[in-house]
């Protein structure tokens, strides 16, 4: 199953914050990489000048001459998907391993997403779990919650719910939403913790309150069966709202059938309440992390 997707350092260096590009050009023409890397970043973000993928890689190349570790990482990136320069994953795991070597943690979550697929490199899941575990290590939340998949799935390591649990958590403390559905999930179907409703409740809202379709569903029916919250079909219908607008073929359904439940009161104040928690929800990093079970609805 897929892991989380190739992600780029998204940090500006905040030296240069605000300078001409015609000056950043001149500086990064005599050799100072920082400035190459900014323009590159610059080009790749859209910052300032219009999204331009092939002028990023120029500056990003530029920059990694000059030994820049988040242009290494960029050039990484836009390699191995494709944009401004051919789709190469050799390239990509040589820029991901020189930005790696040099420490950068999202270079090695990416290098391990590699490994663990097979991509420019033979499949290799063990060295894809050491090079999860030291981005990890570094506070990187998405190879926590790949590190974590990979305990629970046994991939490159020995099979172990309670270090998956251990690290699902490690990146739901710091809001990754992915991570809070998958450690809501351990809590309700109590895998490698102790099956609490409460916690799962806990987890689920966090992720449900980052715009994260499958915790809204997931709360959506925990409102609807009362479970770790008080019964409550408006809010169930409006988590289930949300989840539908966001794609959720499940949530459709689950939409359809508690509406069947409710007065035309409780339908006005549920679409009214969905208005409230759309407006609500905070824009945060969603990841494209693995989700490690069927929703709660599909639990046996």
């Amino acid at each position: 199953m897929g892991m989380a997707a190739a992600q780029v350092n998204a940090g500006s260096p905040t030296s240069y914050n605000g300078q001409n590009l015609d000056i950043l050009k001149q500086r990064a023409r005599n050799g100072d990489g920082q400035a190459a890397y900014l323009i590159g970043w610059r080009y790749m973000s859209g910052s300032e000048v219009p999204k331009d993928y092939q002028e990023a890689a120029k500056w990003h190349e530029l920059a990694a001459s000059h030994h820049s570790t988040d242009a290494e990482l960029a050039l990484g990136f836009l390699y191995e998907q494709g944009k401004g320069v051919a789709r190469d994953y050799e390239r990509a795991i040589e820029f991901y391993r020189a930005a790696a070597n040099h420490g950068q943690p999202t270079a090695q979550n990416n290098l391990a997403s590699m490994y663990e697929r097979g991509r420019g490199v033979r499949q290799d899941l063990q060295e894809a779990t050491r090079l999860y575990r030291a981005a990890a290590e570094h506070g990187d939340v998405t190879a926590q919650c790949n590190l974590a998949s990979m305990y629970f799935r046994g991939k490159g390591v020995e099979h172990n719910n309670q270090e998956a649990a251990k690290w699902f958590r490690a990146a739901a403390e710091k809001d990754y939403a992915p991570a809070q559905e998958n450690l809501a999930w351990m809590y309700y179907t109590g895998t490698g913790v102790s099956l609490d409703y409460h916690e799962a409740a806990h987890w689920v809202q966090r992720a449900a309150g980052s715009g994260y379709a499958r915790a809204q569903l997931d709360l959506g029916y925990l409102y609807e069966q009362g479970k770790g919250v008080a019964l409550d079909y408006v809010s169930a219908y409006a988590w289930y709202k949300l989840a539908a607008a966001a794609g959720s073929k499940p949530a459709r359904v689950r939409l359809k059938d508690v509406s069947h439940r409710m007065t035309p009161t409780q339908l006005q104040q549920a679409n009214a309440r969905a208005v409230e928690f759309s407006a609500s929800q905070q824009s945060v990093n969603l990841g494209d992390s693995d989700e490690i079970g069927t929703s709660f609805a599909e639990q046996k």
